[in-house]
């Protein structure tokens, strides 16, 4: 006497599954890899303050003018005027102040060039 087991395991895997699986992270990822490159943001507003000594700052209002430290200069000469006033400092900080309205390229400009010269940069914000 023969008998047979009803319930057998089939040896097929079923990979539908796993397929869905697969194609949602593919459209996951190729949505999110095509975001713009520029953002148009307003800086946020923070609690707290910093506990770093305050080395240079430079401040850049809604005109496009340049200070460093309350003094006004020129933009154009922002890389030297840093160079002078951070000479001989162990922790070169330079604490940014743009106004909104400024556009981003502006405070670009001075990060890169604290980012080339290795000083430290910290963005202050408006206190909530």
């Amino acid at each position: 006497m023969k008998l047979k087991g009803r319930n057998k395991v089939s040896p097929d895997f079923s990979m539908s599954s796993m397929t869905d699986i697969v194609f949602l992270l593919l459209v996951f990822f190729m949505l999110t890899s095509n975001a713009p490159n520029a953002l148009d943001l307003l800086l946020p507003k923070a609690k707290g303050k910093s506990t770093n000594t305050q080395n240079v700052s430079v401040s850049i209002n809604k005109n496009l003018e340049y200070f460093v430290n309350n003094e006004k200069i020129n933009g154009k000469y922002i890389e030297i005027e840093l160079k002078k006033a951070l000479e001989g400092q162990e922790k070169p900080t330079i604490i940014l102040r743009a106004e909104e309205t400024v556009p981003v390229k502006e405070a670009v400009n001075v990060m890169d060039i604290a980012n080339k010269n290795n000083y430290k940069v910290i963005l202050a914000v408006r206190a909530k």
